[in-house]
């Protein structure tokens, strides 16, 4: 297990736990009470601190390197039965966009999303969850599938953002992201988001549109991330704890703002502390939107989708 920096008491702890445990099976001294108080102050510095994150501490938790990325979870989910579609029938297959038929709790769905690799080679290989034009086209290719065979869709978003790079741009990123935002009004067929780590910039908005949207607890979703915010606002990277802190990126901020749907509760700790009751809740959650959805006709559907994201920003002075 890795900890990040907030967390070091917790290691400590559980470190001290350890080698009480290996005490006393090596001798015949009796450490059950020793055992029991280092349990008790682990539970209670644990609750002490997961419980009063700052926004820059659920930044980090949403990148711990132990926690499920997306293919993780649509394995999980469709227990066996994803069948992965490669391509955008026009450049190449984007490594960093996945996407296929799958099946959860024995309905058919559609789903996509951007996978960041679990290791230095596989993130290289997935482009660190980076998409190119090619991904978010290939996913637009998968949703249009996805509709004409009558099959609701879900996206998992996890991205630090769109691939920033020359080619990207030649090959038109931020025209296959608008594309992507405006079929994705449209789209005839249910669809629900899951932000399951990152949702930065444009990058999470080329599949974020959906009639409803889930944010993990320990997730964040902004146009831009804390470094670069801090970066632009400040010249150095070293304000970004104050500007995760302005830029309201949490997903208490972003239900508050009625900018996503429910936020899907973690383990305590954050989903890679108890992956498979973090699996079942993500599960109940599509399930429970699905559900809502799934008897509405193609023309309410369009029209809830259209007037939910018409009536974001809405204020008055």
């Amino acid at each position: 297990m890795e900890y990040l920096d907030f967390e070091l008491p917790i290691k400590e702890l559980e470190d001290q736990l350890d080698k009480c445990q290996i005490i006393g099976q090596e001798s015949d001294v009796d450490v059950t009470n020793t055992c029991k108080q280092i349990e008790k102050k682990l539970e209670e510095t644990k609750r002490k601190i997961y419980k009063n994150l700052t926004a820059w501490q659920r930044v980090q938790l949403s990148r711990h390197p132990n926690r499920p990325y997306t293919l993780e979870h649509i394995t999980t989910l469709t227990k066996g039965t994803f069948l992965e579609l490669f391509g955008d029938r026009n450049f190449k297959d984007d490594k960093a966009m996945i996407g296929g038929l799958g099946k959860i709790d024995g309905q058919s769905f559609m789903l996509i999303g951007q996978q960041k690799g679990i290791n230095t080679k596989m993130r290289q290989y997935r482009n660190f969850g980076m998409a190119n034009p090619e991904g978010y086209r290939k996913a637009l290719r998968l949703m249009k599938m996805a509709e004409k065979f009558g099959v609701p869709v879900v996206t998992f978003i996890d991205t630090p953002g769109a691939y920033p790079g020359l080619e990207a741009e030649e090959r038109g990123q931020g025209e296959a992201i608008a594309r992507n935002i405006l079929e994705m009004c449209r789209l005839k067929v249910p669809i629900i988001c899951v932000i399951v780590g990152e949702g930065a910039s444009g990058g999470a908005l080329g599949i974020g549109v959906g009639d409803r949207v889930l944010m993990m607890e320990n997730t964040w979703y902004s146009v831009i991330s804390p470094e670069s915010c801090s970066s632009i606002l400040w010249k150095s990277w070293e304000y970004k704890e104050q500007a995760a802190e302005a830029l309201k990126l949490t997903s208490a901020d972003m239900k508050k703002q009625k900018l996503v749907d429910d936020i899907i509760p973690e383990p305590l700790g954050g989903a890679h502390y108890d992956k498979e009751t973090t699996f079942k809740t993500v599960e109940q959650y599509i399930m429970k939107a699905f559900n809502e959805l799934k008897d509405l006709s193609t023309t309410e559907l369009v029209s809830q989708r259209m007037d939910k994201y018409s009536k974001m920003g809405e204020y008055k002075e």
